[in-house]
């Protein structure tokens, strides 16, 4: 957002005149001398932001109760297995904002690597590595669809097959839960696996179609969606994060192209190539219905030698880098 003045504001509203010009700058100047650079850069410019919307809405003391009241909800909401504040984050798309400044890169030639989007809560430290070939599906629903997945890991400028890289899936059952919300119908690693790419780059297992479902709306988050008229579905998709030792990792989810919620997912995380189309194949040796197919471009780490990786945990839970955060 541009500013014009000390206070940092720049509404369509001109309420200089009205409100002090100067009281801004003050909140942000009592900062202490010895405060870090980074945590000063941060909230300057989040007081200044935090100042302005106030000013160009002219908050009203009921409508700033009522967030204040709002905030504390999301708190209170927190337990194991529910994130609410990151759930809000989603809803507003401040993930996939945050997301995309991260891990957006390209080569001067303008080359660049699969998409990310957002990790997502349900990743796991502990999946299991596979066999090239195997299936992940351990507890096959009634009324799922057998799907034989693969593709191959490149160097995205060179083209040349990436050897040894780690696919790593996960993804929902088709009563849209994932096995650690579910142990009445999945045992632990249900639809999850590890895969190394063969000497050609290339992989390949056996998962589900995936199933489009709904967020839980039953906290704070849901309650935004209901104010801004918005609903709480996702379109059905497998997560899958990449990695290799000398390529900058890519985590994202892929979506089925013709899933009717591509255009209005609820946490903003669909983009163009993440999209899969699966295809019926009849007489799969494996008993499959269906094929895909999805490749995956890598750039080498020399682009990001710093790259790190956000990393959850199945139960939803984040601890935040306090080192990273003080440089």
């Amino acid at each position: 957002m541009a500013t014009n003045s000390t206070n940092g504001t720049n509404s369509a509203k001109d309420n200089n005149s009205k409100y002090d010009p100067h009281f801004t700058q003050h909140v942000i100047d009592l900062m202490a001398p010895e405060t870090q650079p980074r945590h000063r850069e941060i909230l300057s410019s989040l007081i200044k932001h935090l100042h302005d919307f106030c000013r160009d809405v002219e908050l009203t003391q009921d409508e700033w109760v009522i967030g204040v009241n709002y905030v504390n909800s999301i708190g209170q909401a927190y337990k194991k297995n529910r994130n609410e504040a990151w759930r809000v984050c989603d809803v507003l798309g401040v993930e996939s904002l945050v997301d995309e400044i991260n891990h957006k890169i390209a080569t001067e030639k303008g080359i660049s690597p699969t998409s990310s989007t957002i990790l997502g809560p349900f990743w796991s430290p502990e999946t299991p590595f596979r066999d090239l070939g195997a299936s992940v599906v351990q507890n096959m629903p009634k009324d799922g669809e057998l799907t034989h997945f693969h593709g191959v890991i490149t160097d995205a400028e060179t083209g040349k097959p990436i050897s040894n890289a780690v696919f790593d899936m996960w993804q929902a059952s088709t009563n849209g839960k994932y096995d650690v919300f579910d142990p009445e119908n999945q045992t632990r690693h249900n639809l999850r696996g590890k895969f190394r790419t063969d000497k050609n780059g290339k992989f390949w297992f056996y998962c589900l179609k995936p199933t489009e479902y709904a967020i839980d709306t039953s906290g704070p988050s849901g309650d935004l969606l209901k104010l801004m008229g918005r609903h709480p579905n996702r379109p059905a998709h497998i997560h899958m994060m990449v990695t290799h030792d000398d390529y900058i990792g890519v985590t994202a989810q892929l979506y089925p192209n013709d899933d009717p919620w591509l255009e209005t997912d609820t946490v903003c995380a669909v983009k163009d190539d993440l999209l899969l189309d699966f295809k019926p194949v009849q007489n799969e040796p494996n008993g499959a219905v269906l094929d895909v197919e999805y490749d995956v471009r890598l750039l080498s780490k020399k682009y990001k030698p710093d790259s790190t990786m956000l990393m959850g945990n199945a139960n939803g839970e984040r601890k935040a880098d306090v080192e990273q955060a003080r440089l």
